[in-house]
């Protein structure tokens, strides 16, 4: 069955870097754009970043643009997302997901019902 798991998450003081990793497995990787949300307590999940499956587009919501960085490794099967400069308001759980969409956009962070697989989440928290 198909598993996608985040790792990398922790406490991070305002100003620091996380890196998060995503791998996903029993699922053909290069096949699939894949995603990072986030979603902090009392409030919706968001839509952070999206990359496509060549890995040669990239999408990103306006609170993270020139911040994070989304990457993937489609040999390791592996998405990755960098976080600089952190913010207290960048503290939540992050979640990785796959879509099989043919055609993604910034607009596809803001349809979770496209995403055909999700991963249980990273805690990020970022101390002022």
């Amino acid at each position: 069955q198909v598993q996608v798991v985040e790792s990398g998450g922790g406490l991070v003081q305002a100003g620091g870097s996380l890196r998060l990793s995503c791998t996903a497995s029993g699922l053909t990787f290069d096949d699939y754009a894949m995603a990072w949300f986030r979603q902090a307590p009392g409030k919706e999940r968001e839509g952070v970043s999206i990359i496509s499956w060549s890995g040669g587009s990239t999408y990103y919501a306006d609170s993270v643009k020139g911040r994070f960085t989304i990457s993937r490794d489609n040999a390791k099967n592996t998405v990755f997302l960098q976080m600089n400069s952190l913010k207290p308001e960048d503290t939540a759980m992050y979640f990785c997901a796959a879509t099989a969409h043919p055609a993604i956009g910034i607009s596809t962070l803001q349809a979770v019902q496209l995403f055909n697989y999700w991963g249980q989440g990273t805690q990020v928290t970022v101390s002022s």
